[in-house]
């Protein structure tokens, strides 16, 4: 799988990861697991590491603790989640909880979900960073309305990563924020890359044109990821599956074309739509 750059450290990462927003909200025990242990064994094959979860997944933080602690290479993931609550005290609470259910010692990257009480909670992680108990420190949305936000605040503050919403369904972090990042060094991540499934839906009625298949394109989730990681501001992008079928259809993107490729997947799409 292709790597980018972390900016602030300039460590490499694989350009696909796995997000985890209700695919991975499950009851232990009730046979819910089996297919989320091959989607993550089929993103590991396939080269990739990072997860993403957060508080506000529900039992997602868990799940992904009882998952990774059996796997002999759980150490090779790069695992990410988030402070979601008001204050600092509650903010530490909240943190060492994600800590104890994801079964981790220290955390890749910590992120401020959706920028709640953010000025407080920075303050936390970058103490926590310092000490070495966080290895990178966030913040995220999820909605067009909030770039501007996100920019402001990476603007002002060393961050290592900023999270928002991105697709070929939905591209106004086209219009500054992924070039804002790439100015100042900040890492991307996306969510919701598939459109939330619902622009994917639309597609799959169409059959896939030669030219793409011609490419190694072989289903639509390729198509609409392949936008994405071609666009070189991007460093990770995170679809979120609970789907074994799903996952290999996902993570089967490799040898790249060109940059220039990325229009004709897009006026492919806007003749489609």
């Amino acid at each position: 799988m292709i790597k980018r750059i972390i900016p602030s450290s300039g460590e490499e990462i694989p350009v696909l990861g796995m997000g985890t927003w209700k695919t991975f909200d499950v009851e232990a025990g009730t046979g819910s697991l089996k297919p989320l242990t091959e989607v993550l064994g089929i993103m590991q094959q396939a080269g990739g590491t990072l997860i993403d979860s957060s508080p506000m997944y529900g039992k997602a933080e868990a799940t992904i603790g009882a998952l990774t602690s059996g796997i002999s290479t759980r150490n090779d993931f790069f695992y990410a989640t988030k402070v979601w609550t008001n204050g600092k005290q509650e903010g530490i609470r909240q943190m060492n909880e994600s800590f104890s259910k994801m079964k981790r010692n220290t955390m890749d990257l910590m992120q401020i979900h959706n920028l709640t009480d953010w000025k407080t909670q920075i303050k936390t992680l970058k103490e926590w960073k310092a000490a070495g108990k966080i290895r990178y420190l966030g913040i995220t949305h999820y909605t067009d309305s909030m770039h501007e936000e996100l920019e402001r605040v990476f603007s002002l503050e060393e961050i290592d990563f900023v999270q928002f919403n991105y697709s070929v369904f939905s591209r106004h972090a086209e219009n500054r924020l992924l070039q804002a990042a790439a100015d100042r060094g900040v890492a991307t991540l996306i969510n919701r890359p598939l459109g939330e499934g619902r622009g994917l839906l639309k597609l799959t009625y169409l059959p896939l044109p030669d030219w793409a298949k011609e490419n190694g394109i072989e289903s639509w989730s390729q198509f609409v990821l392949l936008y994405l990681v071609l666009h070189p501001a991007v460093t990770v992008v995170i679809p979120a599956t609970g789907n074994p079928l799903h996952a290999q259809q996902n993570y089967r993107l490799s040898d790249l074309p060109d940059f220039s490729f990325r229009k004709q997947l897009l006026d492919y799409i806007n003749q489609q739509l």
